[in-house]
């Protein structure tokens, strides 16, 4: 299929509207925003000026039904995304989906099965599944260069988020867990293998200095079909900025990212940058840590690239509504983990993986009697290892001149 411009209708003009528009009109691509729908006219005037967008609209049907546009971008409120897809998908329109995809993994089913039933295109704006390290990261492993994958940490903690509306529960589903966890859980599903089944998880959620009914911190452990292990650590609490890591360990090596404390670039000013310095960033003295290029940083333009790459071509993307439906899923977990303070068993009414646990141990043999367990370097020269016997089942250590 010849590679067209698309028309976009965006949903939406908070920060994550602001990020799509600088990565859709920042690309070669002529992909732009044709129509950008806001429930605030002012908001929605401005908003297209900034940008040079041709169209506002206050009605968020007429914003869809139009027939000039080709795909939605849905950047609303959690509690509105249902609603926006069930409209997108009437129309018959691609859409594109923020994170996370419902409230819920029964919003989510739902959002699913309608844009499955329409036939049309969809994706999840899984932004943090697209950065350049973590593409190249995801190469890596699937090239086998760590082995197989046992455990992954996601970590994303910042002093809290912008607007309004993500502080209430009954809008946005939840915390800290529903705005960042869904980040980390996604991450740790493309490490371990998206294939690979969730089972349990075991989470602990709080909240310790907001006074808000959700939690503000919370750390959570997925167990992986293989026996893979993906740790999350979220938080509305910490200072300093935003810290986005991950980590990867596997049989035959592990990898670090850092995406955005440390970046490579630092700065220490007395009298202050005098403007933006990154997002979540609490100061603009004293040693900042500035993004070169922030939306590449956070892989909003890979991430559109493939979208509209894999609408070109009439595939799936990388990140689909059926992805979206399996974190929230997890997340699901998480929440009920919480309150019972045990491990609770990944519910989902739909699993397109793979069927049978794979969690089989391989033993690296030494020779044909015994496995390795271990073997070192020591401070004088000579090797060290440590050995199983196959048949007894006895520790043999051995020092190798």
């Amino acid at each position: 299929m010849e590679d067209k411009p698309y028309k976009i209708a965006l949903l939406g003009t908070g920060l994550i509207g602001t990020f799509y528009t600088t990565s859709l009109h920042g690309q070669r691509r002529m992909d732009k925003v044709h129509t950008v729908y806001s429930r605030s006219e002012e908001r929605a005037k401005t908003f297209a000026q900034q940008w040079n967008i041709p169209n506002y609209e206050t009605d968020m049907l007429r914003a869809i039904q139009s027939a000039d546009i080709d795909v939605v971008v849905i950047g609303l409120p959690n509690n509105l995304h249902l609603e926006a897809v069930r409209a997108a998908a009437a129309a018959g329109k691609a859409i594109l989906c923020t994170k996370p995809l419902g409230r819920n993994a029964a919003e989510a089913l739902e959002m699913l099965k309608i844009v499955e039933e329409a036939g049309v295109f969809h994706g999840y704006l899984e932004d943090l599944a697209y950065p350049a390290k973590t593409l190249k990261a995801l190469s890596s492993i699937r090239n086998g260069a760590l082995g197989k994958i046992l455990w992954t940490r996601s970590r994303e903690a910042h002093p809290g988020p912008h607007s309004d509306w993500f502080w209430d529960a009954q809008l946005s589903g939840g915390g800290a867990i529903i705005d960042m966890g869904c980040h980390c859980i996604e991450i740790g599903r493309n490490y371990i293998g998206k294939d690979i089944r969730p089972v349990e998880v075991m989470c602990w959620a709080d909240t310790l200095v907001k006074p808000i009914e959700a939690e503000d911190n919370a750390i959570g452990l997925v167990r992986y079909a293989s026996g893979a292990v993906s740790q999350f650590e979220v938080s509305w609490t910490y200072r300093g900025g935003m810290d986005l890591r991950d980590e990867v360990a596997g049989t035959e090596g592990t990898l670090r990212v850092d995406h955005f404390l440390r970046t490579g670039m630092e700065l220490f000013t007395s009298v202050g940058e005098k403007g933006y310095v990154a997002e979540k960033a609490e100061s603009e003295t004293g040693w900042l840590f500035p993004v070169g290029d922030e939306a590449h940083a956070l892989g909003y333009p890979q991430m559109f690239e493939d979208m509209f790459t894999a609408l070109d071509k009439g595939e799936s993307p990388m990140e689909t509504f059926y992805d979206g439906y399996v974190v929230n899923a997890i997340m699901d977990a998480c929440y009920l983990s919480a309150k019972t303070k045990k491990w609770e068993p990944v519910n989902l009414e739909v699993w397109r993986g793979n069927e049978a646990e794979d969690q089989q141990r391989e033993y690296k043999e030494y020779d044909n009697n015994h496995y390795l367990i271990k073997e070192e370097l020591l401070p004088d020269g000579r090797k060290k290892i440590i050995l199983k016997e196959k048949s007894g089942g006895q520790l043999v250590q051995r020092v190798l001149d």
